[in-house]
């Protein structure tokens, strides 16, 4: 599926047209939207999407698939730099930066007009909003945002003599949990792996959930400075390092992001790190019983969280800003917000969407729904800093020479810490 068409016609009156001033020509907007994971989210974005320009006549979205996450935010940049921007789209919060030094996007609060719209942008998490916001302005507005949580196998677990109710709570438990449950044929070739962390695609995000654990941050609030060479960084990646060379729990070499449900699902590891947006996915896939839990702590509980925000672009003209503001309003709107989770797993942006009738009789239904909700108090902002992609592609070239046995994590990290820097200073 390359498009998610959701047009519609231009008779009648709607209230958005009241919102701009008058019942003007019908407001056209292009709405990137990437799916990076499995599950129905496109779907329900065409869902969504079709039922707002249903009630909005004067508005058409032409709400076009992108891609995964990398692919959209290389299609907009392209789209920006070409003079074609989109008008909004859901892109990393972590592109944040990158967007705002190409004077693509615009903050939101200029565009909340009255004490709805201005009470609606602090309705939000404030852990999603750590992401969202710089230099005291909104520039994103969270929507497909999750964290990483630990997924077991129960059936496993009792099969190596584990309660199947009780995940790992700590690093050291998540080893010894491991070593019980990695099983070896006659003749000592593994059938079944402890634990999964993938380690494509974006590393570095379920690197953070370790580092978080050893109580130290990646890079600092403003974007220009990192701490990739930290001692407490060096001992998180030794760690991850260690649970495949010395624990031997965990697959070596590069573990395939994309590969990871499925290796989950066929009994490949009894455990993995991977989206809460994958929630979904495992709920209808999984031949077995499983449960969700937060990540294991060291020195403290933490993840980061993840995902995108949806982001308004400068080269628009008044009428489809304010049309996108009112879309963006709707779709994270608490009974949306609540179908979008329930449909796909990523979690609810805003606490009164798990006020919802919707939503509370999915999590009675489906208790492990609140597992990252609640991970939330113990989160911290995604890696994001200026140069994003650059930053965060030396960290995870750090992270893949380690994990081959190419560089100690101490080497490995000295070097990126000294890339980084190479690139940050000239924003300090």
């Amino acid at each position: 599926m390359n498009f998610i068409k959701a047009l519609s016609t231009t008779v009648g009156a709607a209230a958005l047209s009241v919102s701009m001033g008058s019942a003007a020509q019908a407001v056209d907007l292009q709405f990137f939207f990437p799916v990076a994971v499995g599950g129905k989210a496109a779907d329900t974005i065409q869902e969504l999407t079709d039922a707002y320009v249903a009630s909005n006549p004067d508005v058409k979205i032409d709400a076009v698939y992108a891609g995964s996450y990398q692919d959209t935010i290389t299609k907009t940049l392209t789209a920006v730099r070409g003079g074609t921007p989109p008008q909004l789209s859901v892109i990393l919060s972590v592109d944040m930066f990158t967007l705002i030094e190409e004077d693509a996007i615009i903050p939101f609060d200029g565009l909340a007009k009255t004490d709805a719209d201005k009470a609606w942008m602090t309705s939000f998490y404030p852990a999603f909003m750590d992401n969202s916001m710089t230099g005291g302005k909104t520039y994103g507005i969270p929507f497909q945002r999750s964290t990483p949580v630990l997924y077991w196998n129960k059936e496993a677990f009792a099969a190596a003599g584990l309660d199947p109710n009780i995940p790992p709570a700590t690093w050291e438990e998540q080893v010894a949990f491991g070593k019980k449950l990695t099983k070896r044929d006659g003749n000592g070739n593994v059938t079944q792996w402890g634990v999964r962390i993938p380690s494509s695609g974006f590393p570095y995000w379920l690197f953070q959930g370790l580092t978080t654990q050893n109580d130290v941050s990646l890079a600092n609030d403003a974007g220009n400075k990192t701490n990739f060479d930290d001692p407490a960084v060096v001992e998180a990646l030794q760690y991850l390092v260690d649970l495949s060379t010395k624990h031997e729990v965990m697959q070596p070499g590069i573990i395939e992001w994309g590969a990871t449900p499925k290796a989950f699902f066929e009994g490949q590891t009894a455990m993995m790190w991977t989206t809460t947006g994958n929630l979904t996915n495992v709920r209808t896939n999984a031949p077995f019983d499983f449960g969700v839990a937060m990540l294991p702590a060291h020195k403290r509980r933490g993840a980061p969280t993840g995902g995108g925000n949806f982001y308004i672009f400068k080269d628009s003209t008044d009428e489809q800003k304010a049309a996108s503001f009112d879309f963006i309003r709707w779709i994270t709107a608490p009974e949306q917000a609540a179908k979008w989770t329930i449909a796909t797993g990523y979690v609810a942006p805003r606490p009164d969407a798990w006020e919802t009738p919707a939503m509370k009789a999915y999590v009675a239904d489906f208790p492990p729904a609140l597992v990252a909700r609640d991970q939330l108090e113990f989160a911290v902002a995604e890696l994001s800093t200026y140069q994003n992609q650059r930053v965060t592609s030396i960290l995870n070239d750090a992270l893949e020479a380690s994990i081959t046995g190419a560089k100690a994590p101490a080497e490995a990290l000295k070097e990126a810490q000294a890339q980084a820097d190479r690139v940050l200073s000239e924003y300090r």
